[in-house]
């Protein structure tokens, strides 16, 4: 049996899905920019053995956000979703626009997507400092579960990493999101603390993941 989803695990769920479907579509063949992300997105061979790696393949079409969990309300209105409704806003979607792959280590769990269009980083560096503090609510009657977005330094300064945490009842966890333009492309990244002991490679956050978003990075500037 499955419970709701918490405040940041629906919050994530909703930004992993936000390039399922958008409004700009590009129709065609994927041939260019289609062949550009073949040789730019990180495969399995860019892992150590025993990673679990996988290539994740959207539905062309679909509807922003479907099949995922709904907004959760929120306190400032619309932070539950907010860099999700950023993203969407400017996503263009077809043959070849994007790609996006999963790794899991014993420990964390990162999603990766890789775009042929830059990301809006300024509206998504405005959102995140105006939802840096918020509440979240199951419904309007429920307690407020408390959130805060920081934002993490890394060695790419143009990059935008955040931690994303939740204090449910005093027992708080984190995700991390990662934003980044590289020329004409962008990826963008959410890791989550996850134990697998099937897994035998070890992964600690944030660690793991800047190490994948940034190699990713570096992939695309190559």
């Amino acid at each position: 049996m499955f419970g709701r989803p918490t405040g940041m695990a629906a919050s994530a769920l909703l930004l992993a899905a936000a390039v399922s479907g958008c409004a700009n579509s590009v129709t065609g063949t994927a041939t260019w920019p289609g062949a550009k992300l073949d040789r730019t997105v990180l495969t399995a061979a860019d892992f150590p053995p025993g990673v679990q790696y996988d290539h994740i393949v959207e539905q062309p079409g679909r509807p922003d956000g479907a099949g995922g969990p709904p907004a959760m309300l929120s306190k400032p209105e619309g932070c539950s979703d907010a860099l999700t409704r950023v993203i969407a806003a400017s996503a263009e979607r077809g043959a070849g626009s994007a790609s996006k792959y999963s790794v899991a280590y014993d420990g964390a769990r990162v999603v990766m997507t890789v775009l042929t269009w830059n990301l809006d980083l300024d509206k998504l560096a405005a959102t995140a400092e105006r939802c840096a503090e918020y509440q979240t609510f199951f419904d309007p009657e429920s307690d407020g579960i408390p959130m805060t977005t920081t934002r993490l330094q890394t060695p790419r300064p143009d990059a935008l990493v955040y931690q994303q945490t939740m204090d449910l009842s005093g027992e708080k966890s984190s995700a991390f999101f990662s934003f980044e333009n590289v020329g004409a492309m962008a990826a963008f990244g959410i890791a989550f603390p996850t134990p697998n002991p099937a897994i035998a490679v070890k992964g600690s956050l944030p660690q793991t993941f800047l190490d994948i978003s940034g190699k990713q990075a570096e992939r695309l500037s190559g």
